[in-house]
């Protein structure tokens, strides 16, 4: 069997506002690492076209290409700052899209010294119709940048997933 591979990479700088969750985009086309299945696109399933990736929360999404067991791997640079923890989700339609936004592998941290770098990985059953996205939060009182992100969601296919 194939496993399906989508890798995304950003090191634009991004700035996250205080207060909740928020979804971290990621560019189109020469921009990717990596997605020769179709799962991270300019215009998403239902139809709607991302013109902006850095304004739009739906550059956030990988539409998983096939039903099977996904292994979500993220990492996060975060600039360093006023936080005492920062925050970090794999969620399931976050934009409630098509079954609504149910978040897995959440983890609060707090900062050590300097810039924060974090690693994650988590396994879920996927599905095509069921877009998947990392999310982060800080507890600072005013916004703060993530320097570098990737995603990435490589899928085994399997009956019954």
């Amino acid at each position: 069997m194939t496993v399906l591979v989508c890798s995304l990479k950003t090191d634009v700088t991004q700035s996250i506002p205080a207060g909740g969750y928020h979804i971290v985009r990621f560019p189109y086309g020469s921009g990717e690492s990596s997605d020769a299945h179709g799962m991270h696109q300019l215009q998403d399933p239902h139809g709607n076209k991302v013109r902006d990736w850095q304004r739009d929360d739906r550059a956030g999404l990988i539409w998983p290409a096939a039903d099977g067991w996904g292994s979500l791997t993220a990492m996060i640079y975060w600039e360093g700052g006023g936080y005492t923890e920062l925050r970090d989700q794999f969620v399931r339609d976050p934009l409630g899209l098509s079954t609504g936004a149910d978040s897995t592998a959440t983890e609060h941290r707090p900062p050590s010294p300097g810039e924060q770098y974090f690693h994650k990985h988590h396994e879920l059953f996927v599905h095509p119709g069921t877009p998947l996205a990392l999310l982060v939060a800080h507890n600072d009182s005013r916004a703060r940048r993530i320097t570098l992100a990737e995603l990435k969601l490589a899928i085994h296919p399997a009956e019954g997933a």
